[in-house]
């Protein structure tokens, strides 16, 4: 048996990985690369392999740096399914085709600039994949419950166990017969924050001959859930009601966007802040939290309680939803009062990109940055101080208070990580880090050795099969 890692080695997007056995070949994930003109190429270069030899796809959840090459997987040829749990279909019918959509306005946008006109002379600039190509992926999909041993493959069974990071996000188990021997391979996909609200705690996992684990947050400790809360909730009364701005957040339409509206539920319902007006502009957003209500089995105890009370005082908690582009334009006059959650959470797609064009400029509005921003991301250039940025061709100067609330993360700190890990009985044979910036991912593997004896933890390289024997 061999593993090739095709993406997400040495950095967090692009998640991909190669199986190849003595029955076939799968993948696990089919991920976009995110951040930069690098991510362009990578994208446009991934893929590049006999799709026939594929046999099936597993997903381990619905972000798009772990499923956003499927539309374009399918429209090159690949003809087998691609399991993932139901909520994990679920979310993907929405988050491709919103995918293509912003393929293809982002390729219409470089066509229309001198830059791309230029470069593009003897070609023509063409989306990633089309929300044709893009509907026509989602027939590949097949819905597998939770906890139950299936086969899936010649010689191949495996299982999907919670992993509490978005919905219907999944550990996976995957088993490989060859020659009269089973073996184990475990793909942690991205693994939650234990404690955290909305979705029950990851699964421990007892058993594995081979383990991927991920290590977004291999090298740090988030900020405490208590201390999070204590910051969003002065950041909200600072900038609502003394300076008279708007709250920007940045969020994935996925999960932290779920998370956020029971963060800043909970905040007004223990009398911390007082009544919020929130604006989530996001269609997408707006879906995918369709569809979390719609799959409340996933739910921890507490977000049902929450839940209950904000059906039963909607003054208190004043939620809209954004859908038409005349009415997220129309957010753009008013000057305060309002926390506006939209898409993406990296800044770089989407109509976030719109509110900090109107938000970033002003000294009374404050921009939240509740998740991961990848390397080349305008998120991340947020993050690390920049002075001013460029949005649609124009200058924008940094003059927003910018915020950094790490502890929203739906990504498992290192503390959480290694307390992941000590669930096995036994150390793997062999376990690679993968989904992780090369600092992040040494400092995870550099623990597990040293914490807790394990050997032959490696970091991922890319595109180097490793032989599991």
């Amino acid at each position: 048996m061999r593993l090739t890692f095709l993406g997400a080695a040495g950095e967090v997007t692009g998640s991909c990985m190669r199986v190849d056995h003595e029955r076939g070949s799968f993948l696990i994930d089919c991920g976009l690369f995110q951040g930069g003109r690098e991510a362009d190429r990578k994208n446009s270069e991934a893929l590049s392999f006999n799709l026939r030899e594929i046999d099936f796809v597993l997903l381990t959840h619905a972000h798009l740096d772990h499923t956003g090459l499927v539309p374009r997987l399918v429209a090159l040829g690949y003809k087998g399914p691609i399991f993932a749990t139901a909520a994990t279909v679920d979310l993907l019918a929405v988050m491709l085709m919103d995918s293509a959509h912003i393929q293809e306005k982002e390729a219409e946008w470089a066509l229309r600039s001198t830059r791309s006109r230029k470069a593009g002379r003897g070609g023509q600039l063409v989306p990633l994949y089309t929300v044709e190509q893009a509907r026509h992926s989602l027939g590949r999909l097949r819905p597998l419950a939770f906890d139950e041993m299936v086969e899936v493959g010649p010689g191949v069974r495996c299982r999907f166990r919670n992993a509490g990071h978005i919905l219907g996000s999944a550990i996976i188990e995957i088993d490989v017969e060859e020659r009269g021997h089973t073996r184990r391979l475990v793909a942690s996909g991205d693994l939650g924050q234990p404690m955290r609200p909305v979705l029950q705690d990851p699964v421990h996992i007892p058993a594995a001959d081979y383990l991927c684990v991920e290590s977004t947050y291999g090298d740090r400790a988030h900020r405490s859930f208590a201390e999070t809360c204590d910051e969003l909730a002065e950041v909200l009364r600072r900038t609502l009601k003394v300076d008279g701005g708007n709250v920007i957040i940045p969020a994935f339409a996925v999960g932290r966007t779920q998370e956020l509206l029971f963060v800043l539920a909970d905040l007004v319902r223990a009398g911390r802040v007082d009544r919020l007006d929130v604006v989530v502009d996001s269609p997408m957003a707006s879906a995918v939290t369709e569809l979390t209500v719609r799959h409340d089995d996933l739910w921890d105890e507490e977000t049902r309680e929450l839940y209950a009370w904000t059906r039963k005082h909607p003054d208190s908690f004043n939620l809209r939803f954004v859908q038409d582009v005349e009415e997220s334009m129309a957010l753009n006059a008013v000057r305060g009062g309002l926390v506006i959650i939209s898409a993406s959470g990296m800044c770089d797609a989407g109509r976030i990109k719109h509110h900090l064009r109107y938000n970033l400029g002003r000294r009374e509005c404050a921009i939240v940055i509740a998740g991961f921003q990848a390397a080349g991301t305008l998120g991340r250039r947020l993050v690390d101080g920049a002075r001013q940025v460029t949005l649609f061709r124009e200058r924008i100067p940094v003059r927003a208070r910018i915020h950094t609330i790490g502890g929203l993360s739906a990504h498992a700190d290192q503390p959480a990580l290694l307390n992941w890990l000590r669930g096995f009985r036994n150390p793997p044979r062999r376990t690679f880090v993968v989904h992780g910036e090369p600092s992040a991912a040494s400092a995870l593997a550099d623990l597990a050795e040293r914490e807790l004896g394990w050997r032959q933890v490696e970091v991922a390289v890319p595109g180097v099969p490793c032989v599991l024997n």
